[in-house]
């Protein structure tokens, strides 16, 4: 049963350095048009979307908020028009703090967005620069003012450890900077360089300086430390809430659930099959206006397949993957299945065992990949 619907508005005024995921620089670009389109993409998927109880909705990029207040308000009444919106609990937007002025904040906020999600990603402004924000600190406390006086429940912020350059003196202030502004979500990731980006050009050519990966493993123990001393749950690898403020949308994905993803790029999780969209532009409002989904990939999960990823989709989550739910699914134990590898990650003391649960232990959130391996036949 789908529970999440995922939007993808590939537009930015500005390329960051790390940046891989499916973008367009802005001008130039049908964004009118391509609005429209999603609306049509929603239009095809009528039956998946009447027969679900959608929870979630999450708008993300590219940048979101590099649309005009009039291409918002489109996308928003598309929105109304095509998706079930009685049992929504969590509507997020994807923003950059330079580009959430309060006009757009009050129109996202009347047409039930609840949870702002900020790309800040550091609060030096040197790293800043470093990875090509455009945005300054004043611009995020002044966007956090705006959220107070709208109303919104909810807000979380990104950020980013093992920069190019980046001290542990760094590092420190932006989490003391979050602290101080009380901000109830936090998701921290360390860089990947990836790809067909800036920072994996400058890496090839030996000009890109990262920390070593001792630096980087004692930035994320500070992290773990420092969010449970403030009162934040770790409640996955990456991310650490207080007062219930955990991203419903994004536990969709780590339980291994359903959800229409729609957009350029975009990946959703169907009726069992995998896909994702075609990610450039003209090929995929081309395949929209022949009214077909713009299915680049798409593939049916295997038992086999859907077992692995009920494993290392829910051990990210620090309450990690529940005994009796996957007997429920599959009809099999986890020992049955997983016993040796089970067997072998207990001896790591990289899981543990217990409350009918199967979790990383503190140990094994630093080698998470080296864990999800185990399971992948």
């Amino acid at each position: 049963m789908v529970r999440g619907v995922y939007i993808h508005i590939p537009f930015c005024h500005q390329i960051c350095n790390y940046c891989d995921f499916n973008k367009f620089f802005f001008h130039n670009q049908p964004v009118d048009e391509y609005i429209e389109l999603l609306g049509k993409e929603m239009e095809l998927y009528k039956s998946q979307l009447e027969d679900a109880r959608i929870e979630t909705i999450f708008i993300g990029g590219g940048t979101p908020t590099s649309l005009t207040e009039k291409q918002l308000e489109r996308l928003f009444t598309l929105i109304q028009a095509h998706i079930p919106l009685n049992d929504i609990v969590e509507f997020t937007s994807e923003a950059n703090p330079d580009e959430l002025t309060f006009e757009k904040m009050k129109l996202m906020h009347s047409y039930g967005v609840n949870r702002l999600s900020m790309g800040v990603q550091t609060f030096d402004q040197d790293l800043l620069k470093v990875l090509g924000r455009t945005h300054s600190n004043e611009h995020v406390y002044e966007v956090i003012e705006h959220a107070k006086k709208i109303g919104f429940p909810s807000i979380s912020m990104d950020l980013m450890y093992g920069l190019p350059n980046q001290t542990m003196e760094q590092w420190k202030y932006s989490l003391q900077e979050v602290f101080r502004l009380k901000i109830p979500h936090i998701s921290a990731y360390s860089l990947l360089v990836e790809p067909k980006t800036v920072f994996y050009n400058l890496m090839s050519k030996g000009k890109l300086s990262l920390p070593g990966e001792d630096l980087e493993a004692e930035m994320y123990s500070y992290l773990m430390d420092e969010m449970d001393k403030q009162g934040y749950h770790q409640y996955e690898i990456s991310n650490f809430s207080y007062g219930g403020k955990e991203s419903r949308h994004n536990l969709i994905y780590w339980d291994n659930d359903e959800y229409i993803g729609l957009g350029a790029g975009a990946h959703g999780y169907v009726n069992g099959i995998r896909y994702s969209n075609h990610g450039p532009l003209k090929k995929y409002m081309q395949t929209i206006e022949s009214n077909d989904k713009p299915f680049m990939m798409q593939k049916e999960v295997t038992e086999t397949e859907k077992m692995e990823e009920e494993m290392f989709l829910g051990l990210r989550k620090n309450a990690g993957v529940p005994m009796d739910v996957f007997y429920n699914k599959y009809g099999q134990s986890l020992q049955n299945v997983y016993g040796k590898e089970l067997k072998e990650l207990v001896e790591k003391e990289w899981i543990e065992m217990n409350n009918n649960h199967v979790r990383l232990t503190r140990r094994g959130r630093f080698v998470g990949n080296e864990v999800f391996q185990y399971f992948l036949k």
